[in-house]
C-alpha cells in the first residue's frame, strides 16, 4: 500500500527539537519531506517574503526523510515546497511541534499555525501542533501516541475543506493527559506593555512585555480543556468573513 506523503514545517527553525520529534513521529506513518526555516520565525504570523530573495539547501539530518532549509517564513516554506520541491501534492501538511502554546488568540500570531493555514488555502489537509512548554529541552515524546493517532484519523477521515486543525498539548506526562477534546477558541488576549529602557548612548529602546488574560471559563473553550489536562483541537477557518453579520451590515451600510 502506498504511503502518504507528508510535508513537515515549523516556525522555530529546522533544527529545533520540536520539529525533529515531529519528523520522527511522521516517519512511522508516511514518506516525509521537511521544508522549514533556517532560523527561528516565531510570531511571524502569515508573513511572506516579498522584498528580498529566498535561498534553500538540502541538509543532512536524522532519519530517512529529505530535509530542506529555507531562508524564509513558515508560509514561504509551504509555498516554496509546493512549487519547487515536492514531487506531488502532499496528503498532509503538519506544522510544529511548536515550543509553547498556540491556543486561543495566539493562533493569530503563530507562524506554526500560519503554515498550516497556508496549506489549507491550497486545498490541503493540515494540522498545527504545539506543546505548552517553551523550553528548548521540552519532552515531546510524551505526546507521540496522541499526535500519531490524530494524524492517522485525519488521513483516514479528511478534514472539511476550508478548515485546518490547531492542536495544543498540555505539558504533562503521557499518563496524566486525560484525552482529546474538540473545542472552540477561547476569548483571551494579551495585555501588552512596552518596557522603556535607556541604552549606553542615552537613547530609549523598548521591550514588549505583558501578560495573558483569559476571559473565558466556558467548558468548551480550548484554554479550559488544556487547564483540565486535555489536548485541545480547534478547527480553524481561514475565511475571516463574519457571515453572521452580513445581512445586518447590508441593511446599515448599503
Amino acid at each position: 500500500m502506498k504511503k502518504p506523503l507528508i510535508l513537515v514545517t515549523n516556525d522555530d527553525g529546522i533544527t529545533a527539537p520540536g520539529i525533529r520529534n515531529l519528523v520522527n513521529f511522521m516517519n512511522e506513518i508516511g514518506d516525509v519531506i521537511v521544508v522549514a526555516p533556517n532560523s527561528p520565525q516565531s510570531g511571524k504570523g502569515h508573513a511572506i517574503t516579498i522584498d528580498s530573495t529566498l535561498t534553500f539547501e538540502e541538509i543532512g539530518l536524522d532519519g530517512p526523510q529529505k530535509d530542506y532549509s529555507l531562508s524564509g517564513t513558515p508560509v514561504d516554506c509551504v509555498k516554496f515546497a509546493l512549487n519547487k520541491i515536492l514531487p506531488r501534492k502532499p496528503d498532509l501538511v503538519v506544522s510544529g511541534i511548536n515550543h509553547g502554546a498556540n491556543s486561543s488568540i495566539n493562533v493569530i500570531y503563530s507562524g506554526t499555525m500560519s503554515a498550516a493555514v497556508e496549506a489549507g488555502v491550497e486545498g490541503l489537509q493540515a494540522i498545527g501542533f504545539s506543546l505548552l512548554d517553551f523550553s528548548w529541552d521540552a519532552d515531546f515524546s510524551q505526546a507521540k501516541e496522541y499526535i500519531q493517532t490524530i494524524v492517522k484519523k485525519v488521513l483516514a477521515n479528511p478534514i472539511p475543506k476550508g478548515t485546518v486543525l490547531n492542536v495544543n498539548i498540555p505539558n504533562l506526562k503521557k499518563e496524566e493527559i486525560k484525552g482529546v477534546k474538540v473545542c472552540r477558541q477561547a476569548n483571551a488576549k494579551w495585555e501588552e506593555n512596552f518596557d522603556e529602557r535607556i541604552n549606553p548612548h542615552g537613547k530609549k529602546y523598548y521591550w514588549l512585555t505583558g501578560y495573558f488574560n483569559n476571559m473565558d471559563d466556558g467548558h468548551d473553550a480550548d484554554e479550559t480543556a488544556l487547564a483540565d489536562g486535555y489536548i485541545s483541537i480547534v478547527p480553524v477557518k481561514f475565511d475571516l468573513t463574519a457571515h453572521e453579520h452580513l445581512q445586518q451590515l447590508r441593511e446599515t451600510l448599503e
